[in-house]
């Protein structure tokens, strides 16, 4: 059926309530403040979901006028392959890719892993994660959680030993992982990787400042370290080389889809582990990144289960296992 008129661009931007407040190294957040893309061309629509993030020098005003400035090349035929020339990876891209990719599909009538030649996507255990606070609420948190098989630490303030063995003490069984959000130095990067390692941890990401990461090169691991900030696309790999074991591939830092499912391909050439994340969101931002947690080893993509509400035809989460998307929600 040909479709009555071009495409058509819209852009919103959403504030989502979380359950109690999200906190990291950098700060405390109640709301997760999103942008929509949404392509239609009157018969069939594609939506996708980005989260712009302070730490990138994003703000949901710029990300919202970036991607609506495309709206003439979207109703002349852009596809994603433009797409990537026409902006940097980074949320508004990563939007607009996955609306793209979402309409396509639904012209297709095939689901989007189809369409890329990747592996249909399954339910996954993901990340629970614990926000940064004292050890003592970490570990009563911790404690509710403990029938989880994997849980995520926020840390990155001074005292993380004791918040690292205090939730470890809580939740004996389950697997940890621990995220510093470049909250460590230099000077405490072996003490702090010392009680990760005494407690089991599997993957510590991001220990040190993106720019300040060089004291891992040479730097014996304990346990893997997994780069965040560190990289965001394909021509962030090469500064990683002797310094991480392990990317944490978010679609709203390799700006969507397209070059994620790129990212994956480079990086097990490069021998690096997997992890597969997200910003807090609602499901529609999470639904694409199920088609690269095939792939990786780590899968923490809880950020809708933070919040207070979802949207509707939301991923349904069985416990820890997040399942894939219905059609209705995206792809």
């Amino acid at each position: 059926m040909k479709a009555p008129h071009p495409p058509t661009l819209r852009v919103a931007t959403e504030r989502w309530p979380i359950t109690g407040a999200f906190t990291i190294s950098r700060g405390s957040k109640t709301e997760a403040e999103v942008v929509v893309a949404d392509v239609s061309d009157g018969i069939y629509r594609g939506r996708g979901e980005c989260v712009p993030y302070g730490r990138y020098n994003e703000t949901a005003k710029v990300v919202t006028a970036t991607i609506a400035a495309l709206a003439p090349q979207v109703a002349r035929g852009l596809d994603r392959a433009e797409l990537q020339d026409l902006l940097p990876a980074g949320a508004a891209r990563n939007a607009l890719d996955c609306a793209l990719w979402d309409l396509a599909a639904k012209r297709a009538g095939r689901p989007v892993h189809t369409l890329a030649g990747v592996a249909a996507p399954v339910a996954r255990v993901t990340a629970y994660t614990i926000s940064l606070a004292s050890p003592n609420v970490m570990a009563d948190v911790a404690a509710r959680a403990a029938g989880r098989p994997l849980l995520k630490l926020k840390v990155g303030q001074p005292g993380d030993p004791e918040r690292i063995r205090a939730v470890r003490a809580a939740a004996p069984g389950a697997e940890l992982i621990v995220d510093a959000n470049e909250g460590w130095t230099a000077a405490n990067l072996a003490e702090n990787l010392a009680a990760c390692a005494a407690a089991g941890v599997t993957l510590v990401e991001q220990p040190l400042p993106a720019a300040d990461d060089a004291a891992l090169a040479g730097f014996t691991h304990p346990i893997p370290v997994c780069a965040d900030e560190s990289v965001h696309d394909r021509g962030s790999l090469a500064r990683l080389a002797g310094k991480y074991d392990a990317i944490n591939i978010k679609l709203d830092k390799t700006g969507g889809l397209t070059e994620a499912l790129a990212l994956v391909e480079a990086a097990e050439r490069a021998g690096l582990m997997l992890m597969v994340g997200c910003m807090i969101s609602t499901s529609l931002a999470i639904a694409p990144a199920l088609l690269v947690a095939s792939r990786a080893r780590v899968v923490d993509l809880d950020g809708a289960l933070l919040l207070a509400r979802d949207r509707p035809h939301a991923l349904r989460y069985d416990e820890s296992r997040v399942h894939p998307a219905s059609p209705e929600l995206w792809g």
